[in-house]
C-alpha cells in the first residue's frame, strides 16, 4: 500500500475518533434481517461491520447489495460495552468510514475501544 493510502486510511479513522467522541453517535446499516456485515477486505476469513461517523456516509452505502438498509445509531456507550466487546469475542473486525467501494480502515475492536478511551 503506498504511503498516500495509508495516509487516507489514518484520516478515515482518526476523523471517525474525532467525530464520534463529539456526537456520541455511531452510525451502522440495519435492514429487517440485521446489521450490514461483508467479508474482510484486508484478512481473509474474516467479517467486517461497517460503522461510519455520521448519518450521511453512511446513507451513500445503502445501493447495490445494501439497498434495503437504513442508517441506524448506535449511542457511544453501547458501542463500546456491547459492540466492540462482542465483535472482539467473536473476531469480527471494524470497517471505519468506509466509502462508496466498501474501502476503508479494518481494525480490530479491542483496537478501537483502546484508542477510544484514550482520546475520550
Amino acid at each position: 500500500m503506498s504511503s498516500e493510502s495509508d495516509i487516507s486510511l489514518r484520516d478515515y479513522y482518526e476523523d471517525f475518533i474525532d467525530e464520534i467522541l463529539t456526537t456520541e453517535i455511531i452510525w451502522g446499516l440495519k435492514n429487517d434481517d440485521g446489521w450490514a456485515v461483508c467479508a474482510s477486505n484486508d484478512f481473509e476469513g474474516h467479517e467486517t461491520i461497517p460503522f461510519w461517523s455520521n448519518e450521511k456516509d453512511a446513507q451513500k452505502l445503502c445501493v447495490d447489495e445494501w439497498q434495503d438498509y437504513q442508517p441506524s445509531p448506535i449511542p457511544f456507550d453501547e458501542f463500546i460495552d456491547a459492540w466492540l466487546h462482542g465483535m472482539h469475542e467473536d473476531e469480527v473486525l471494524a470497517g471505519i468510514n468506509w466509502d462508496e467501494d466498501l474501502v476503508g480502515p479494518e481494525i480490530e475492536p479491542i483496537m478501537l475501544i483502546e484508542d477510544l478511551l484514550e482520546e475520550e
